[in-house]
């Protein structure tokens, strides 16, 4: 058998038991598809991480849920860079990932990462199709929701106040109808990503997915608060943009991340990055 080294670290942490948990496999050479796959299950965290040698960047990084790989995610990105730099060393470093080089860089353990030039659609459903799919009213639903992909597309909603924010119950026949995107392997997934603002320049944001039948809510969505950048892009919000970004005080894991979309346009995710242990899997 062979052993292949991770690490689980905590993404957009303030504590050590807080933020979004990851698992980074330090070499995946070795391992095919269904192997990273099948590793990816076995920790049912939101995503597993797989460093493997890159001709374009400082490594090629790829990200799995436990049900499929995606082509780019916040936290795994910046988990993923946290261990890149400990393996390699640098404050800085390129991941090469299915949604292109995304750059990272560091400042002690707060790492930040570039996000892709946005992309936007309009969203087909009503504002009371969105809202019945959220389980509020519809004046709950603040300005115009998008589909925003800045690596991964998600269905961006600005909804009225904190009340509403604290007060969605996502229905999962609703979200896999209204809230649903196509992957480029095949098959489909489900999200939606709720926020509004809290002065002065702060943002209260809660990300739900369907998973096995039920409707789950991640910690810390750092594509998700790309993505955000690329809403207020969208919507010709004055530049240079600065927020902070509280989310998961709804699943008791605080997160806390940084957005700035500076004058240029260019969208920047930050947040704290822990070490938390490591260990060995035998295949």
């Amino acid at each position: 058998m062979t052993a292949y080294a991770f690490r689980i670290v905590n993404v957009f942490a303030e504590q050590r038991l807080g933020g979004n948990p990851l698992a980074v496999f330090e070499d995946g050479r070795g391992l095919d598809d269904a192997t990273m796959q099948a590793l990816a299950l076995q920790f049912n965290l939101s995503e597993t991480t797989f460093i493997l040698p890159s001709n374009a960047a400082t490594a090629r990084a790829r990200i799995f849920t436990p049900s499929f790989e995606m082509p780019f995610a916040g936290h795994p990105t910046l988990g993923t860079a946290h261990v890149v730099r400990s393996i390699k060393g640098g404050d800085r470093v390129t991941l090469e990932m299915r949604a292109g080089i995304i750059p990272v860089r560091a400042e002690a353990d707060r790492w930040t990462l570039q996000a892709n030039a946005p992309k936007t659609r309009t969203v087909a459903a009503s504002r009371e199709e969105i809202a019945a799919m959220l389980g509020l009213d519809a004046r709950d639903i603040g300005a115009q929701p998008l589909w925003v992909d800045t690596g991964s597309e998600q269905l961006v909603i600005p909804l009225a106040n904190v009340a509403a924010v604290r007060g969605c119950q996502p229905k999962l026949d609703l979200m896999q109808r209204y809230g649903s995107v196509e992957l480029p392997g095949g098959g489909s997934r489900s999200m939606a990503y709720v926020w509004c603002e809290v002065a002065p320049s702060g943002v209260l944001a809660r990300f739900f997915f369907p998973k096995q039948g039920a409707i789950v809510e991640d910690p810390g969505t750092g594509s998700a608060a790309a993505n955000l950048g690329g809403w207020f892009l969208s919507t010709g919000a004055t530049r240079p943009i600065e927020r902070t970004i509280a989310q998961g005080e709804q699943v008791h894991r605080p997160c806390r991340l940084g957005l700035i979309v500076d004058r240029d346009g260019a969208i920047h995710v930050s947040g704290r990055v822990i070490e938390l242990g490591r260990g060995t899997i035998e295949l």
